[in-house]
């Protein structure tokens, strides 16, 4: 244990200068608008404005900076405004990658800066595809996808500035657990999943496959044949939306199923982060906070079928699940055995 906690720990402990208050206040600024600009690009799809601006990178022909606003109406706004604040997002992961580079001794934070930078110019690009090859599965997906790790890094980044982690190396005896640490990865793995079958649910058009909850075609558990279908698509007609078939039926149900896999794997690391020891006060907190957002990440799911898909609904089950995919990175982080550099 102590062989494996020592091996971990050791690029954690490579260096005992202060964290600057001012790149640490901008790298969890930083971090915060991503998780904004997650919501954003929700709202995009939830609003089905993809292609609102039906050109890229311009707009309607037009610099997308000198856009005029007079013309953000209905679906461009939403579709603009995410371009905006993407490629604000971009110049600011610039400015940090830069400002990482010239001040940072850490061989690890430089390259957890190269990547992020790497990750919003990929990110952008996927944007950019979406858009001229209209809408494709796989490349929405991609591009979804790709913004939750984007944002996984930002947090790590946001926490290799942090006094937290400064005050771990300097202390005078080890912090964290290899356990834990594993565990949390653990959970991360099982969240990051749910999150990319609930992608390709989305963009295949399966988020309202089954239009009733917490039943599948009012009951607890159909046969899944043609006459289930039936019953589904007798409910989507009366909601006056397209029929589905049996895979988009499979997809939806497996996000409910993995839904509740995902909640209990997240639950369980709760139990035994609060049972920990080193950190014990931010693991217990970080532990409530995840059992927090398993409620409620539940609930807003619920609520997406129940309100058959309302936007902010919808946006905000988004962007806790990219939440809660970013507090299992934090629960690693501070499980994450730590040396002292004293020792």
């Amino acid at each position: 244990m102590e062989h494996t906690s020592a091996a971990i720990s050791e690029p954690l402990s490579l260096s005992i200068e202060p964290p600057k208050a001012s790149l640490r206040f901008f790298t969890k600024l930083l971090t915060c608008l991503v998780l904004f600009l997650i919501f954003m690009g929700a709202l995009v799809t939830s609003n089905d404005a993809g292609l609102a601006v039906p050109d890229w990178p311009t707009s309607y022909g037009e610099n997308m900076f000198l856009f005029p606003p007079s013309r953000w109406i209905g679906g461009i706004f939403y579709e603009h405004v995410h371009r905006l604040i993407a490629s604000g997002i971009g110049f600011l992961t610039l400015v940090m990658s830069v400002w990482i580079w010239i001040v940072e001794k850490r061989s690890w934070v430089k390259k957890l800066a190269a990547a992020a930078l790497v990750a919003v110019i990929l990110q952008g690009l996927l944007g950019g595809l979406t858009v001229l090859y209209k809408l494709p599965d796989a490349v929405s997906v991609a591009h979804g996808m790709l913004g939750q790790l984007f944002f996984c890094i930002a947090i790590m980044i946001a926490y290799s500035q942090s006094q937290e982690l400064h005050d771990r190396v300097m202390a005078d005896y080890p912090s964290g657990d290899a356990r834990l640490f594993r565990l949390a990865k653990f959970s991360f793995f099982i969240v990051l999943s749910q999150l990319l079958v609930g992608a390709v649910m989305r963009h295949s058009g399966s988020g309202l496959a089954v239009p009733d909850f917490p039943r599948i075609a009012g009951e607890w558990w159909p046969s899944f044949n043609a006459a289930t279908l039936e019953v589904i698509n007798g409910m989507r007609r009366e909601l006056r939306l397209t029929a589905v078939d049996m895979h988009q039926v499979y997809l939806h149900i497996a996000h409910r199923v993995w839904g509740v896999v995902t909640a209990l794997s997240v639950l369980m690391l709760g139990i035994w982060l609060s049972a920990g020891d080193g950190e014990a006060g931010k693991l217990r907190s970080t532990a409530r906070f995840m059992a927090l957002l398993v409620l409620i990440q539940f609930g807003f799911g619920a609520l997406t079928v129940l309100t058959h898909r309302h936007p902010h609904m919808t946006s905000v089950h988004v962007m806790a699940g990219a939440l809660l995919l970013g507090t299992t990175v934090l629960a690693m982080l501070r499980a994450y055995p730590v040396k002292p550099k004293t020792e």
